[in-house]
């Protein structure tokens, strides 16, 4: 494989095409409790554990403009009745609202107890405890205290931690306990900030999630919501710059290339099937590549498959990349065709795809089979499906690029902390690289990410389309379909280090049986590997 395989030989070809090219396809990135009362009995040690014992569709929240200066509303569900709020925490200094008091199990006790606070807030003639310790969290007291175990939640929010508030509401909603939940959802509104620190911006985008679950569940969230999505080009400005800014689809691409470049090294005919093409933009420095080939260049077809939501920000149909891509092969003069299969990826079928036999066969896998709705769905289980289907055609090599993450058969309770879990290191690593003000950043999270947490949340059955999956389990899937691990050169590691050093140093790279791992300090975030017919 040529060195110049992962960039330009002549500086000017990348500054002439990829602004054509800019990436499209970001998708990328536990409880034992049984009685609803639970959680209102924990203390913040046992949060802490409660975390750390976890195991491990889609709705669009970007409805109203803003500028940077100005936070957008936390929910835009105008038939809820939750009250608002303001969305930048409050600087506020919590303390035990009685002074010296302790809590106890003692029913009778802590009914005394709460009776003072409530003495103490509104009066000796009030008949009602109010939420949220009243004043002191801006004189809001027209929530009623859900039941009386509920202290140790109100310990929780003096203590102004937002990551165990967030996990308390989550575990409310699971339970269905429908008073605490909109207790909780009412601190919450207090706490999250689109421009504040990485749990506070992660937490209005879930809180967004929390509430939209409340009020409805499924496909009905896009009619309850009157979304206006970002014009094609605002949006396709704001996946390329999550593009640049983190080394995710980076990583993936390079990955997946490098096997593929691999796999067709002493080819002359090459068709790559990409079920989700997107922009195309991951196959330039591939035909790069092939055209620097020390005999020449194969000629290569690629087949695109592609659905709506990537026509929508390309700004037309799949016509648009097979123009892009064939420019670009004429300019290496590479022996080049495009085929548009214009079809989601989970009602592909053999015609669909071209299949010629005198071609080797590449398929990618990228970012694309955590979207296909497997057994735990429906009884037409197309995430099997497609890697038989896949089989049958007898690749040279497949591809696969997945986010290392535990959402697909979950309940909603262990979904919702790994959704926490992963993406806290996800904002925690853009936070590194944009300032916490800047009006893009703020656009990339709310119109790249955000869509997809709230899908985690808020969805079920088959609206809820993101669906990841661990690679262990990718690999009984992929051994199941009749494949065999396909050794990654070693010239994708090397050259994946390198990428990182343009990154911050919290970037980690693992190899593991045969499989690369992109991750953020202590988490894996992305996984790659490629497979070959057994």
């Amino acid at each position: 494989m040529p060195n110049s395989f992962y960039g330009p030989s002549k500086p000017d070809i990348e500054a002439h095409f990829l602004p054509q090219f800019q990436t499209l396809n970001p998708q990328p990135c536990y409880s034992n409790f049984n009685n609803s009362k639970d959680i209102s009995k924990l203390s913040s040690a046992q949060y802490s554990t409660l975390e750390s014992s976890s195991a491990s569709g889609s709705y669009n929240p970007s409805c109203v403009s803003f500028s940077a200066n100005e936070s957008p509303p936390m929910s835009h569900i105008d038939f809820l009745s939750y009250p608002s709020g303001q969305h930048n925490s409050p600087e506020i200094g919590c303390s035990s609202p009685v002074s010296g008091s302790t809590i106890t199990d003692d029913k009778n006790d802590l009914k005394h107890k709460l009776r003072e606070l409530e003495t103490v807030m509104l009066g000796p003639d009030s008949d009602v405890v109010t939420s949220s310790y009243g004043s002191a969290f801006g004189g809001r007291t027209h929530v009623a205290l859900p039941e009386m175990e509920s202290w140790g939640v109100m310990e929780i929010i003096a203590q102004r931690n937002l990551r165990q508030v967030l996990i308390a509401c989550g575990k409310a909603v699971s339970d269905n306990d429908q008073l605490l939940t909109q207790w909780l959802i009412d601190e919450l509104r207090q706490m999250v900030s689109v421009s504040g620190e990485p749990v506070q911006r992660l937490g209005a985008y879930m809180l967004e999630g929390l509430v939209a679950r409340q009020a409805s569940s499924g496909s009905s969230i896009y009619n309850a919501l009157k979304c206006k999505e970002p014009a094609s080009s605002d949006l396709l400005s704001y996946m390329h710059l999550l593009y640049e800014v983190c080394p995710y689809i980076k990583f993936g691409y390079m990955s997946a290339n490098g096997a593929i470049a691999e796999a067709m090294k002493d080819e002359n005919r090459v068709h790559i099937i990409d079920f989700h093409i997107g922009q195309g933009s991951q196959w330039v420095t591939l035909i790069q590549a092939f055209a620097a080939r020390p005999g020449g260049p194969p000629h290569i077809r690629i087949t695109g498959i592609d659905d709506s939501y990537s026509e929508y920000a390309r700004g037309g149909g799949l016509n648009i990349v097979g123009k892009r891509l064939s420019e670009l092969a004429d300019w290496f003069n590479v022996p080049f065709e495009f085929h548009a299969a214009s079809i989601s990826g989970h009602y592909i079928q053999c015609e669909d795809l071209g299949i010629r036999p005198e071609e080797s066969l590449a398929v990618n896998f990228a970012f694309v089979l955590h979207h296909m709705p497997d057994e735990s769905v429906s009884t037409e289980n197309h995430r099997d499906r497609l890697l038989r289907l896949v089989k049958s055609l007898s690749p040279k090599v497949v591809t696969l690029v997945e986010q290392e993450c535990n959402t697909n058969s979950a309940a909603f309770f262990p979904r919702f902390l790994e959704t926490l879990n992963y993406y806290t290191a996800m904002f925690e690593s853009i936070d590194m690289t944009l300032p916490r003000d800047n009006k893009d950043r703020i656009n990339v999270e709310q119109h790249c990410l955000a869509r997809d947490i709230v899908n985690l949340i808020a969805c079920e059955g088959a609206e809820r389309v993101e669906r990841h999956e661990l690679l262990g389990k990718w690999r009984l899937r992929f051994k199941m379909a009749g494949f065999m691990p396909y050794p990654l050169s070693s010239l994708v590691n090397t050259t994946i280090k390198t990428l990182l050093k343009n990154y911050p140093n919290k970037y980690t790279l693992d190899e593991k049986d045969g499989a690369l791992y992109l991750g953020w300090m202590d988490r894996n975030l992305v996984a790659s590997c490629a497979w070959q017919c057994s």
